[in-house]
């Protein structure tokens, strides 16, 4: 890494509408609130450039990358991104594939650096009030955000890229109104703090790290 990256208080928070923050006031996501909690440590980063939108698939988030050309190196590089992929029903190998190039540019984002990187988990919506009125299937929901998880965490291994497993938290008490937005669907702030405090430990590791030579 160049001293350029090494010094670097950038963050890029790359996703969808659980990195935007769908429902929530952007202080309340979990990017905004982890770089506030990294800060509070005495870590000084930047409040995050988000790329990131309601909606997104993994190839949707490419082509964002591609119209945006943010400007690395970034201190800090957050991947979140497949529930769309799952809920649109598309194939997990395709999903497995275009996971690892977008992993692939956010380590080329971080200096080249895989210990700046940081994915999280995709959380379980299946059991949300939205799910329900809906008449999707519980199980079968969890059941393919496990494997998709499972192909992230496998990719993450691979490429020496810190993995973050918030969908247990996501799973506990995710259904009650106080971890929901007004949607029913997605999480709320406070949903967003137990992420960011589960990412924390990690993010603070991976700053700490000795730059790559």
């Amino acid at each position: 890494m160049s001293d350029n990256a090494a010094t670097s208080t950038s963050y890029l928070a790359l996703g969808d509408s659980y990195t935007i923050g769908e429902g929530v006031p952007q202080s309340g996501t979990w990017p905004f609130q982890l770089a506030a909690a990294l800060r509070a440590q005495g870590i000084v980063l930047d409040d995050p450039q988000v790329i990131a939108t309601t909606g997104w698939t993994t190839d949707e988030l490419a082509a964002a990358i591609d119209a945006e050309a943010p400007q690395g190196p970034y201190a800090l590089v957050s991947l979140l991104i497949g529930v769309n992929n799952q809920y649109r029903g598309r194939p997990l190998a395709e999903y497995r594939q275009q996971f690892e190039q977008l992993l692939q540019r956010a380590i080329a984002l971080a200096g080249e650096d895989p210990r700046r990187v940081l994915v999280l988990s995709t959380p379980d919506w299946g059991f949300t009030p939205y799910a329900l009125q809906n008449g999707r299937d519980a199980a079968q929901v969890a059941r393919e955000i496990d494997d998709f998880n499972a192909a992230a965490h496998a990719c993450c291994g691979d490429y020496g890229v810190a993995f973050v497993d918030i969908t247990p938290t996501s799973r506990d008490r995710g259904d009650t109104p106080e971890m929901l937005a007004d949607d029913g669907l997605h999480p709320s702030a406070a949903m967003y703090q137990r992420w960011m405090e589960a990412a924390l430990p990690v993010a603070v590791e991976l700053l700490q790290a000795a730059p790559a030579a």
